[in-house]
């Protein structure tokens, strides 16, 4: 067996697209909230936390609804399109509201429509992708994802986006939206999920590859010990998304008022390391298992930010730009394994039920961590609370991640009898 790179690139499009937003949004809207309604970091908490407000309710939905879907283009593909056109056009207005209530309310606009999509796009991959070798096409996955936050990284620092005190982002969000756009048009015009995915479900059969679905009970449902390890894993994923969504979406502001450095370049070398780790963790994970990789993740990330809690203003950016390549590395590790371990568990028709599971572990703690760690920050100060928090969080989904038992991929000596197999076939 060996992974469909072109099939899955082309996937991807979907992913990239996602990031590309989600990039922009966490950079720019925390910066619109404080420079130009001037809001404190608390309300701005707030505020930002709506997204995974909707997303802790509406991802599931829409992933339960995608897996029930059937039409010519498949279960995925048309909330793609309508979700992505929706949000693209909304994102470009975002920028020349004038008024608090008309800005959320146009963001409101734009975050309803990412979540009618987000869980059928993510759950593609795992659609037209066998078991064995999910790990690795997520690695593809979050590769295409990555390029699409690091291009957006680029136009900030062509639009200067960084600059202090700067209040109108219009120009640089519309041209979010056309990138938006453009790579919807590449895989609207390449995938071919149908098709894709019956070619999956052919070769899953065929050699067997479903071995979660032998300890489920005789109703289908998961056996006891599959139940406690998805809990532990969604627990898990909580708690390094509390940790590391607490730096993403406040990063900004604090390389600006606290440090006083650009926070760009920092966020683009944290992003490119995680680009040439994907493949490679992908690799490892094959080899030593998903479990083992995520553990060494978590552990990379958190010595990452307990080692940035020390930097100070008037320390040189390159010391916080190793630390951000070091998070780099360890966040890549820790997603190119852990959704493949949630919907490892799911059987062929839930794949999307499960996404959303893992989404909502996700976005719930994204919902209690900017307004937890930012009304921290104003009581305790932004320097004092901001990767001490992190890392916190961190350290502890290391301690969940240690009772998992199941979800984990088999080690290259199956996947080579499997090869065998299919070779005396």
């Amino acid at each position: 067996m060996k992974l469909n790179y072109k099939r899955t690139v082309l996937v991807g499009f979907a992913f990239f697209l996602i990031s590309a937003f989600w990039q922009a949004y966490d950079t720019i809207v925390p910066l619109i909230l404080t420079n130009k309604f001037e809001l404190s970091q608390g309300t701005s908490g707030i505020i930002m936390s709506l997204d995974n407000i909707f997303a802790v309710f509406l991802l599931p939905i829409f992933g339960n609804v995608s897996d029930r879907l059937s039409t010519r283009f498949g279960r995925r593909t048309p909330f793609i399109l309508g979700g992505t056109v929706a949000a693209a056009i909304a994102f470009s207005a975002l920028g020349f509201a004038d008024t608090l209530p008309l800005f959320i309310g146009i963001l409101l606009a734009s975050l309803l429509a990412m979540a009618t999509f987000r869980s059928p796009a993510v759950a593609l991959m795992p659609d037209v992708t066998v078991k064995p070798l999910r790990s690795k096409g997520n690695a593809i996955i979050n590769l295409m994802g990555t390029a699409g936050g690091m291009i957006i990284l680029i136009l900030a620092t062509v639009f200067k986006t960084s600059e202090e005190g700067k209040t109108d982002f219009s120009l640089y969000m519309i041209t979010v939206s056309v990138i938006m756009l453009a790579a919807l048009a590449v895989f609207i015009l390449t995938v071919r999920e149908r098709k894709w995915a019956a070619e999956m479900e052919a070769e899953t059969e065929k050699y067997h590859l479903d071995t979660e679905a032998e300890e489920r009970t005789e109703g289908g449902k998961l056996s006891r010990g599959q139940f406690v390890s998805l809990l532990f894993i969604l627990a898990s994923v909580a708690l390094w998304y509390i940790g590391y969504n607490a730096v993403t979406s406040k990063y900004s502001v604090y390389a600006t008022d606290v440090i006083g450095v650009s926070y760009s370049t920092t966020l683009l070398l944290a992003n490119a390391a995680a680009v040439v780790t994907y493949i490679p963790v992908g690799m490892i994970a094959s080899k030593i298992g998903r479990k083992k990789s995520i553990l060494a993740g978590v552990a990379i990330l958190a010595a990452a930010f307990f080692g940035a809690s020390f930097i100070e203003r008037g320390t040189s950016v390159i010391i916080m730009d190793i630390f951000f390549v070091l998070a780099g590395i360890g966040w890549a590790t820790i997603n190119v394994n852990s959704f493949p371990m949630v919907v490892e568990l799911a059987s062929s028709g839930d794949t999307g039920k499960y996404t959303g599971f893992y989404y909502t572990a996700s976005m719930a703690a994204q919902v209690v961590t900017p307004i937890l760690s930012g009304y921290l920050m104003d009581i305790f100060g932004m320097r004092e609370v901001f990767f001490p928090y992190a890392t916190v969080f961190v350290v502890l989904s290391f301690v969940t991640m240690c009772f998992v038992r199941h979800g984990d991929s088999k080690p290259a000596a199956s996947a080579s009898k499997l090869e065998a197999f299919a070779d005396n076939d």
